[in-house]
């Protein structure tokens, strides 16, 4: 509804980042719940880090890294890149390896002094990241606020997130400690920016793997001798299949009719759930937004203010809100509906924003009001008090649940019951005696769908791990509930050759296709070189000519992908000159230089400062990373690292110490 002002934006994420991401480590750490839980022991311990001693800790001291900890961060992983949930034991490792890392970062930087008094951690809150949050103006927002400041983001206490941020400064100091001597030349800054600022425009001739597959025509002969070689991987290609009879009925032929609810069940269940029916604080608004560009001058912030002061004086003398809002706001999200956000709780925008929409009547405007996106004119329109609904307002609604409650439930005693009946009587029998029809399935995988239910797949997860002829079982449906029982089991086997033979044929182009493509390409090359022709050599061997744009390094070229991974060495070509081969996996390419164009001096000198920085930072978060690796091994060779003796084990079962 307000996505531009809600607090899963870029610029939160960015302190999310510096909280939860040990800078050092060459992998994502992900804000998840939970991740600032305290460091005590735990039963279900993932590993312990040991200190080395030193100056800021006790000699022999010990952290721990639970196993639900490194689960949290494997699974944010898993969302963040839209995995499968199956991947998640592989991600543990990974996640673990982190957490340690940063573990020994921080007791690396404790034993070398660098820990963080309670004046730096004040210090760092005020002007750093959160400054503007906690401390506007220059003021602290008071301790309630701060409270609810970290329970909102983190959801944690003030403790736990306080010792988080400190030894995130104590890796910060670290991590300049070891850096603080790297420097890059002016002449390697240059370099760096004239390699990186070169731009290349060619014709390039594209072997499509598809195309060449094509061409890959086995005679029945080959295609037996490659089924026979390949008998191993065949043995099962061929899945279990079962066949199933059952009954099957649904909510309308389920005996017993509507069944009746009470008023003092009704009211029972009301008391009950009371917390599904408060309705909390909130506040309709309007808003117009004049946004102010991150990192905005001093010029520009105040030519935004004052563009937000002059509408507010139309508003004050007159002038429609919605309108000037439709013409002027910068929110997308509400620009064309006049600057309408609807109801906000507290919670769900920037604190600045919700102070002054909170502290409004319906009618009122606010003054011009300063966030992190820049100025406010706010509008409210109407205004609820946290309230909880009465019994009257939610009576229907509660009465549903409990009559479809209590339908589910005489449901699931009518399955049990047909089950029960067939088990001594047969399926058949008990489907007649109450008036319902059995049905007997073909040869199912346990992916397949049964025609006529509308959610098979709880029957045949069942029906996989049950025993041919085994008694009846019960499964749900989703509009109501199967008995069945398994009267057929067809192992996994392998497939004849003449049934399987299409799949055969896709498999030995895919195994010899990459051999061709390779040898397509180079003879592709070849002519092209000797010749110094491309488009008669592409013509000659099958392929497709086509011409890029002006590109540099980063840019993404059709066939080929991205030329800085997939093809670099083309921008050490001259005008004229062809390239060798380029094998992407799926396509076979051959360049020949049409244009090159490198930064002259002036474009160098306008992106120096940038340049150096950019290089600078490589270089140290190279260094930093090979210090972390080495810091690592060594306290794993001190044995100041225990991990249990397999991780991933504790999803699913017991672990030992190592």
């Amino acid at each position: 509804m307000i996505r531009f002002l809600q607090q899963e934006n870029k610029a939160i994420k960015i302190l999310f980042w510096l909280i939860i991401v040990a800078s050092c480590v060459a992998m994502v750490i992900f804000l998840v719940p939970g991740i600032f839980a305290g460091e005590g022991s735990s039963s279900d311990t993932y590993a312990v880090v040991h200190s080395s001693g030193g100056l800021g800790r006790v000699f022999g001291s010990t952290s721990n890294i639970t196993t639900p900890e490194v689960q949290q961060i494997a699974q944010r992983m898993l969302q963040q890149q839209h995995l499968p949930d199956q991947l998640l034991p592989y991600l543990m490792p990974r996640a673990g390896q982190a957490l340690i890392q940063r573990e020994v970062l921080v007791q690396e930087a404790s034993r070398l002094g660098y820990e963080v008094s309670d004046a730096d951690l004040t210090h760092y809150l005020q002007s750093g990241p959160f400054g503007q949050a906690l401390f506007p103006n220059g003021q602290f927002v008071g301790q309630d606020r701060y409270a609810d400041f970290v329970q909102n983001y983190f959801q944690t206490s003030i403790h736990d997130f306080e010792q988080q941020v400190k030894k995130e400064i104590e890796i910060d100091r670290l991590e300049a400690a070891i850096t603080g001597g790297i420097s890059v030349s002016d002449q390697q800054v240059r370099d760096t920016y004239r390699q990186q600022g070169t731009k290349i425009k060619f014709d390039y001739a594209v072997l499509n793997s598809d195309d060449l597959s094509k061409q890959i025509n086995p005679t029945d002969a080959e295609l037996q001798k490659f089924f026979t070689e390949n008998a191993a991987r065949y043995k099962n290609a061929v899945p279990e299949t079962r066949t199933l009879t059952y009954i099957a009925f649904n909510r309308d032929q389920a005996p017993g009719g509507e069944p009746k609810v009470t008023d003092q069940e009704v009211a029972d269940y009301f008391q009950a759930h009371q917390k599904d029916y408060q309705v909390p604080e909130e506040v309709k608004v309007r808003h117009i937004l004049i946004k102010v560009p991150e990192n905005a001058d001093a010029k520009t912030d105040q030519a935004a203010k004052q563009k937000a002061e002059d509408l507010l004086k139309q508003i004050k003398a007159g002038a429609d809100f919605a309108t000037l809002a439709k013409k002027y706001s910068d929110d997308p999200g509400s620009k064309a509906q006049g600057g309408e956000l609807g109801f906000i709780q507290r919670g769900v925008t920037v604190p600045a924003f919700e102070k002054a929409a909170f502290a409004l009547q319906p009618g009122e405007i606010s003054g011009v009001v300063k966030t992190q996106f820049g100025y406010h004119i706010i509008k409210a329109e109407a205004k609820q008090a946290a309230h909880t609904k009465s019994l009257d307002e939610v009576k229907g609604e509660i009465l549903a649940t409990l009559t479809r409650e209590k339908e589910d439930q005489q449901m699931a005693a009518f399955a049990q019951q047909l089950a029960t009946e067939a088990a001594k009587k047969g399926l058949p029998a008990t489907a007649q005696a109450h008036h319902l029809q059995v049905a007997t399935t073909g040869d199912l995988q346990q992916t397949a769908v049964v025609p006529g239910l509308a959610d098979s797949s709880k029957m045949l997860s069942l029906a996989f791990s049950a025993k041919q002829g085994a008694a009846p079982q019960v499964a749900s449906t989703g509009d109501g509930f199967a008995v069945f029982q398994v009267t057929a089991i067809q192992a996994a086997h392998a497939p004849t050759f003449a049934a399987y033979k299409s799949h055969l044929l896709d498999d030995f182009r895919q195994q010899q296709l990459p051999v061709l493509l390779a040898r397509k390409t180079e003879e592709l090359a070849n002519k092209a070189k000797a010749d110094g022709n491309l488009a008669q050599a592409a013509k000659e061997v099958g392929a497709t000519v086509k011409t890029s744009d002006l590109v540099d390094r980063t840019a993404q070229v059709p066939d080929i992908g991205q030329l800085s991974s997939a093809a670099p060495d083309i921008f050490n070509l001259n005008v004229g000159q062809i390239g060798k081969a380029i094998n992407t996996g799926h396509t076979g390419v051959v360049v020949k230089i049409d244009d090159k164009q490198q930064p002259d001096a002036a474009e160098i000198a306008k992106n120096f400062d940038a340049t150096h920085e950019q290089l600078l930072g490589t270089r140290r978060n190279n260094m930093f990373a090979v210090f972390v690796t080495n810091l690592t091994a060594s306290y794993e060779k001190r044995g100041l690292i225990r991990l249990t003796k397999n991780p991933t084990s504790a999803l699913g079962g017991d672990t030992q110490g190592g």
